[in-house]
């Protein structure tokens, strides 16, 4: 790893490269059912971080359903592209840079913390587990079924197992309500593959 050992510099210069062609794909008319569920947990005029926001897409969702979003992203390029969408600044930071503590009521990283190395995980579960109000709730989507390593556009995945993350959150915090679903999906590459879906709410 380059840069830092919780980041990779290879699969931030592809998003940055990429951001304009990624934010322009093409997206299914209904958000999917972990964004439901995670919106459905949520108190009325919560604050949320989007954590790996991306160009904002979720962002906004939240926003105009009444929510107070922080968005954050390691891509300068798609952070760009956020603020423009949500028409304030988007903070450029990588996973371990959060430092906040008690600041929200959600933490949304969907598709995000999938590209962090697998064994900052504990690392970074502590530091969301911080960052969370007293029952705030957390969902997390990883790509699974396959060893870490680089897909064919260059970027870096941590392809976790359920034992890695059930592993990673016993060791960052006491949490409740934890389920592991798991789908398949097609990824920007054109890839099909299987994913975990992850969903906590912070207890004392």
């Amino acid at each position: 790893m380059k840069m830092n050992d919780q980041s990779d510099a290879q699969t931030l210069t592809f998003y940055d490269a990429e951001a304009a062609t990624y934010a322009a794909k093409a997206r299914p008319d209904d958000m999917p059912a972990s964004f439901h569920r995670f919106a459905a947990a949520l108190p009325s005029a919560a604050h949320v971080l989007d954590l790996g926001s991306g160009d904002g897409h979720y962002a906004a969702a939240f926003e105009a359903m009444g929510h107070n979003v922080t968005a954050m992203d390691g891509s300068a390029g798609l952070a760009a592209i956020a603020s423009t969408r949500l028409a304030k600044p988007v903070r450029v930071a990588r996973f371990d840079e959060l430092e906040e503590i008690d600041a929200f009521d959600g933490v949304w990283a969907h598709a995000s913390l999938l590209h962090a190395p697998l064994k900052s995980l504990p690392d970074l579960m502590a530091r969301i587990h911080k960052s969370l109000r007293l029952n705030g709730i957390f969902h997390a989507s990883f790509k699974t079924g396959q060893p870490e390593g680089r897909d064919k556009l260059g970027r870096y995945y941590n392809f976790p197992t359920q034992m890695d993350l059930q592993d990673a959150m016993t060791s960052s915090g006491n949490w409740s309500d934890i389920t592991y679903d798991t789908g398949n999906g097609i990824g920007y590459d054109g890839k099909s593959t299987g994913w975990i879906i992850l969903f906590a709410r912070k207890t004392a």
